[in-house]
């Protein structure tokens, strides 16, 4: 049995269903037939579905009216060459396929039923009803289909996508079948990885059919913005020399809120700390510096009253990396400190309070980052995002997380991590990412503090914004997944040096 191949180009980028398109086309018009994709697009799932059931397997392929019930006719061809015993179910009249799908469809000499709201026993279901592009709500017999495999509690393989999920955003259009692996081809789209779409998806294949560079940079040359899988090799982490000192690898200021409230910045200072920056000071009120005191020995500690004090420590040039917003408080004391850190033009994180304080006010914002031409990193959850944005088209009707995200990255002129289960990079320059490595574990208080730390610490390393912060998302997920459960926030830190020794070994 051989597995699907994996595309080298697939390795990172995403495709949205548009530039798939092109990509086909592409192939298509450098010379080769559609058909000889489609034979590899169904030699695939084949394969998958071989690797899934036991020789001689009872298979049900459920194809649909397009290309994706094409694949599905491949498939069903070559498993049933496989000796495995096929039944192969068309949503829709036979007469009324066309092009490609036809042809493969032509080329099934087995029979051929109507689809059933009874799903018949089988080890496998192989969904190959409707591919990423779908555009409208499941409905009538289609929408009947998707209950009745989701009930069966048969294992599926989905071609593509899982019917009913939207390839660009993940959206579930009215239903979707629930999968248990799900092939793709070339790359993977968005709505694979973002929600709910991945969770449909569950485990992901790509298969190289032969389109080829040429067509794979067609496809690409269109897009608006170069959208990514979040994994190492998207970025590089800092490595170190025999020359490197504390003083090489940066120093990250991180501010505390007032006594009682210094919890997340101990948190974020932490995680700076720990992912390699070579200082950490943290500025506080001088009420709530004993507090700090009490809890912290690496890190540094320095008082600040206000503005006027971060103004003057900021004359420190060395200073290199700044995070405002863990339990700093709301209200224009910190939004004076946010335009001090923006306009001292360092690498800046800003999140929890240091976001709700610029409440529909991110114009404001804006202005501040690029007045002090500031490298900024804004970590909202969507809380959050939606108070910030408020009024602006980032919120917009009927947009994609990553198109959301990325409206924002150019309004603030800052790097956009829109955190959750599908968390989303977006950069101004046109750059994002989706990131699908971590674990709900995550979802625990003082979690996203340690984030905005890591960033603050990669920054502080000379780390690009955007890949700082891509970099950050990854190993705040990996670290997750080391712990898994009973995770608390303390714990995040302490696993990233085994995340980063695991990075150095492989690298």
């Amino acid at each position: 049995m051989h597995e699907p191949v994996k595309s080298p180009q697939a390795s990172h980028r995403l495709l949205t269903v548009e530039a798939m398109r092109r990509v086909d086309a592409a192939a298509i018009a450098g010379g080769t037939p559609g058909l000889t994709l489609m034979e590899a697009a169904g030699a695939a799932v084949a394969a998958r579905a071989r690797a899934m059931v036991p020789e001689r397997g009872q298979v049900l392929v459920l194809c649909g009216p397009g290309n994706n019930g094409g694949d599905g006719f491949v498939a069903a061809r070559l498993l049933n060459e496989a000796s495995y015993h096929v039944d192969l179910r068309l949503l829709g009249e036979r007469a009324a396929l066309k092009g490609d799908a036809a042809l493969a469809a032509q080329a099934w000499t087995g029979p051929m039923g109507a689809v059933e709201t009874a799903i018949p026993a089988a080890d496998l279901i192989i969904d190959a009803v409707f591919g990423a592009g779908l555009c409208r709500d499941l409905e009538g017999a289609a929408r009947a289909l998707v209950e009745a495999v989701n009930r069966s509690g048969i294992p599926v393989l989905a071609v593509d996508v899982p019917s009913g999920i939207d390839g660009d955003s993940g959206a579930v259009r009215g239903l979707a079948v629930e999968a248990t692996e799900t092939v793709t081809f070339v790359a993977l789209k968005p709505g694979h990885l973002l929600q709910p779409g991945r969770t449909h998806c569950s485990a992901l294949h790509v298969a190289d059919i032969g389109t080829g560079e040429a067509a794979f940079a067609a496809g690409i040359a269109g897009e608006t913005r170069a959208l990514y899988r979040n994994a190492p090799g998207l970025w590089a982490l800092p490595r170190l020399t025999a020359d490197s000192h504390k003083y090489t690898r940066g120093h990250a200021l991180v501010l505390s809120g007032p006594a009682y409230r210094t919890g997340a910045a101990r948190l974020a200072a932490r995680g700076a700390l720990r992912v390699g920056a070579g200082l950490v000071t943290m500025a506080s009120p001088a009420s709530a510096l004993a507090e700090n005191a009490a809890q912290l020995t690496a890190i540094m500690l320095r008082p600040c009253e206000n503005a006027d004090d971060l103004d003057d420590m900021l004359a420190d040039e060395r200073l290199n990396a700044l995070l405002l917003g863990p339990g700093l408080g709301t209200g224009p004391a910190t939004c004076d400190l946010v335009a001090v850190a923006a306009n001292a033009g360092r690498a800046l994180v800003l999140d929890a309070d240091a976001l709700t304080s610029f409440r529909s006010e991110v114009r404001t914002l804006a202005r501040h980052i690029r007045d002090g031409e500031a490298r900024a990193v804004l970590t909202p959850h969507e809380g959050e995002f939606a108070r910030l944005f408020s009024g602006t088209e980032a919120v917009a009707e009927g947009l994609t997380k990553v198109e959301r995200a990325a409206r924002a990255a150019e309004i603030a002129g800052a790097v956009v991590v829109l955190k959750g289960a599908d968390t989303v990079i977006a950069a101004p320059d046109g750059r994002a990412a989706i990131n699908d490595h971590g674990t709900p574990h995550l979802g625990t208080a003082g979690s996203g503090d340690v984030l905005g730390g890591l960033v603050a610490g990669l920054l502080a390393q000379g780390l690009d914004p955007f890949e700082a912060a891509c970099a950050a998302v990854w190993l705040h997920g990996d670290a997750g997944l080391r712990f898994g459960p009973g995770l608390i926030s303390e714990d995040l830190p302490e696993m990233i040096p085994a995340v980063l020794r695991d990075l150095a070994d492989r690298a």
